[in-house]
């Protein structure tokens, strides 16, 4: 009898070393929550810069799915997404993992920029290298350390600056996990996007790992739509994986599907009137603003070229030639 209660006990230790998850050198037990600083690099003053990490390691198994945001300095809707989603979830009722970086850009972030000091982009800059650019070696750490971790996952962005965007997922609709992991999430529009080379998504799909990219509200603010969506999307995608049952009921939500997208751009410069909102449907050759000089004289009516949804549009109303203005989403 103490040699068979010996052999469970070593089962069990070895079962529950197999749901140890580790992160920055931490080990994290089934049950725990903890917050983790990846160390990145050192600033000219020698003020070390680190990613704030919240890992919950379940006690059931489970997926583990990842959250990210602020890959681009930016764009803050998503440190807040994640917060209110951390401070839902109890360890003793996750089933998986669930791992939460709010700032992946922290010195876009310190300086309220897009980029990283050296101008490059994070987001291209996957799956990055030990040895490359600050870029590099930042989308580096975040693929050994988070990504090559996790079974799915969800990056958080918004429109880049002077732009706003309507809640919508970019995923490859084609794959059928990616596709119901998208469908789950509920935001008002899918849009089938191929990857952009060097991206987050790009990397990660590449290892055949399912990402979503939630894209909602403007940089530099807090759109409260926006996170509201983005909070509810993430917690129906936990339902559907599996991975945890929040306490309150969501009404079903159908999102509309669409494989393309078209800006519009200026055909002059000026100052540019909208008249049209975020989620309006619009029509070819239907009026969507105007553009005018400074003294609201000579002006031009801006149209759709196709019958569409708007899911963007710039924020500035001085436009350049050219400039990207509405930005629709093209349906029959």
């Amino acid at each position: 009898m103490q040699m068979k209660i010996a052999v469970r006990e070593e089962l069990l230790t070895e079962n529950e070393s197999q749901k140890i998850v580790k992160i920055a050198g931490e080990e994290i037990a089934p049950g725990e929550f903890r917050r983790l600083e990846l160390p990145v690099a050192r600033l000219p003053t020698q003020t070390l810069l680190s990613l704030p990490i919240t890992v919950i390691n379940g006690i059931q198994s489970g997926p583990k799915l990842w959250l990210s945001a602020a890959i681009h300095g930016d764009e803050l809707n998503g440190v807040e997404i994640i917060r209110q989603i951390v401070e839902k979830i109890r360890p003793k009722l996750l089933h998986g993992t669930l791992i939460a970086v709010p700032i992946v850009n922290v010195f876009g972030l310190i300086e309220q920029s897009r980029y990283l000091p050296d101008r490059r982009d994070l987001n291209r800059s996957f799956p990055g290298s030990e040895g490359g650019s600050l870029a590099s070696r930042l989308a580096c750490l975040f693929m050994k350390e988070i990504v090559q971790q996790s079974t799915h996952g969800i990056d958080l962005h918004t429109a880049s600056i002077h732009r706003i965007n309507l809640p919508q997922i970019r995923a490859n609709l084609q794959d059928q996990e990616t596709r119901r992991c998208a469908q789950a999430f509920g935001a008002p529009l899918l849009i089938h996007a191929t990857t952009r080379d060097g991206s987050l998504r790009e990397a990660a799909s590449k290892k055949g790992i399912p990402i979503l990219l939630y894209e909602a509200g403007e940089a530099l603010r807090f759109d409260i739509e926006a996170i509201r969506v983005g909070v509810e999307g993430i917690e129906r995608v936990m339902e559907c994986l599996g991975m945890y049952q929040f306490s309150w009921y969501r009404s079903p939500v159908t999102s509309i599907e669409v494989e393309k997208s078209k800006w519009i751009r200026a055909s002059r410069s000026g100052i540019f009137r909208l008249e049209v909102a975020l989620g309006e449907k619009v029509v070819k050759k239907q009026k969507l603003g105007i553009i005018a000089d400074t003294f609201g004289d000579n002006s031009v009516k801006v149209r759709a070229t196709v019958n569409g949804i708007v899911i963007g549009h710039t924020q500035n109303p001085l436009v350049n030639q050219g400039d990207g203005i509405v930005h629709l989403a093209i349906v029959d």
